[in-house]
């Protein structure tokens, strides 16, 4: 039985409600809450959170399952239904509506401050840009769409069944979970039956789980990567470009460098992991220590604080300010804008993965440390040749076919050439 709603839920004039939000707060035992649209603190979210913690989940993850709660609880607000008493006609439909509906527009914060609503706010402007899902002509990824991805509506399912799953053990939810899993498995864990050292097969954990279509990693070409370097304004951003596109760490993991991690002699710096929080030591190539040295030089004779506890990346302008994630990414995007290109911050990590395994000499076990892979077959996807390689080496093709085509064919041995330039009236 689907329970309330049915299939008589009309969804094609759904518009998801701009009401509650998630904040971030100076409180390290909650980093993040999920306001209701009264402005209260939703209490089995609180809760759910503080079991993420004890998980010792960084914050970020915690931010990124409270976006897609704030999601559901949006829903869930709309059809005026508790979370508690949420059946799976509604994650049925919380599902569809994600995969067919276009993203909520976002109405921009000053905008907001003026009082300004989705109807009445301008446009955004798009000076300059693709429509949304038009493949780049530099890069060929396509630019952002309309739609949820794939990635996010399969994410927004996995932390939405973990969180009925929670609070169905502890009692204080449904007996049911909206989302359930596969009617192939009903019960017991997804994987159950696999056998250490064996690859895993694809399985499907959430019966509205969404399938991921394979994806092979993004590297920038050496002369695209040139290109993006010089367009760079920046000591401080040649020398971040330069470390990701040799050490290949995550965007937010070099950011976490301070003073006493940068070793030059050694060609070493070392880096917070994003997921075990561990503390690794990664080799970098020298050109990044060069940059690294010219930025340190002109931010010391500009005030910007030294020592070995400080962090090694700060903002330009005062007041100074240690590097975020988004301000990296803002930085890039300019770069990129410059080109007309759509990369982005972890192309990066594709690309120093990518020279490194593709190197004879460096051992595939080497690269997966460096990349910190729980799993080496993750690390083997960077074994494949990139695309712009593949639609080189087949364009070669087509052109020794065409040559094959207009040359003449070679003679059988035992004719005397006379007689063939008697016969046809060419040498051959």
């Amino acid at each position: 039985m689907l329970g309330h709603g049915g299939s008589e839920r009309d969804l094609t004039a759904f518009v998801l409600p701009q009401v509650g939000r998630l904040v971030r707060t100076a409180d390290p035992w909650m980093a993040y809450q999920l306001l209701d649209g009264s402005g209260l603190v939703v209490e089995p979210v609180e809760a759910f959170f503080a079991e993420l913690q004890a998980q010792a989940k960084p914050s970020s993850t915690i931010r990124s399952y409270g976006m897609n709660l704030l999601r559901w609880w949006r829903f869930l607000a709309v059809w005026e239904i508790a979370w508690d008493r949420a059946e799976r006609v509604d994650a049925r439909d919380f599902m569809r509506w994600m995969a067919i509906a276009d993203k909520p527009v976002r109405v921009h914060w000053r905008h907001q401050r003026a009082g300004l609503t989705t109807q009445t706010a301008p446009p955004a402007q798009r000076k300059g840009k693709l429509p949304p899902g038009v493949p780049n002509p530099v890069t060929g990824k396509p630019t952002v769409g309309l739609k949820y991805a794939v990635r996010t509506r399969l994410h927004c399912e996995t932390t939405l069944r973990s969180f009925y799953d929670f609070h169905l053990e502890e009692g204080s939810g449904p007996v049911i979970n909206p989302f359930p899993l596969a009617r192939a498995r009903r019960s017991g864990r997804a994987h159950a039956g696999h056998r250490p050292g064996q690859p895993f097969r694809p399985e499907r954990q959430g019966r509205y789980r969404p399938s991921v279509p394979d994806r092979a990693p993004r590297r920038i070409p050496d002369e695209m990567f040139n290109a993006l370097f010089a367009a760079l304004k920046y000591h401080r951003d040649r020398a971040l470009v330069a470390f990701w596109v040799s050490n290949g760490a995550r965007a937010e993991e070099l950011l976490t460098s301070c003073g006493r991690d940068a070793l030059p002699g050694q060609q070493l710096l070392g880096v917070v992991r994003k997921g075990s929080r561990a503390y690794q030591q990664l080799p970098c190539s020298t050109d990044a220590f060069v940059w690294l040295r010219l930025y340190q030089e002109e931010s010391r004779r500009a005030g910007v604080p030294q020592g070995a506890d400080e962090t090694l990346w700060w903002t330009l302008r005062r007041p100074w300010r240690p590097l975020t994630y988004h301000a990296a990414r803002a930085m890039f995007e300019r770069a990129n804008d410059l080109l007309g290109a759509n990369w982005t911050l972890h192309d990066l990590r594709h690309t120093a993965a990518y020279r490194m395994a593709r190197d004879p000499q460096v051992s595939l076990t080497d690269v997966q440390w460096v990349l910190a892979h729980a799993h080496l077959s993750t690390t083997q996807i960077y074994l494949e040749a990139g695309a712009d390689e593949v639609i080189e080496t087949v364009r070669a093709h087509h052109a020794r076919q065409s040559d094959a085509a207009r040359r003449p064919a070679v003679p059988a041995p035992g004719y005397r050439p006379e007689s063939l330039r008697t016969l046809f009236g060419t040498s051959q």
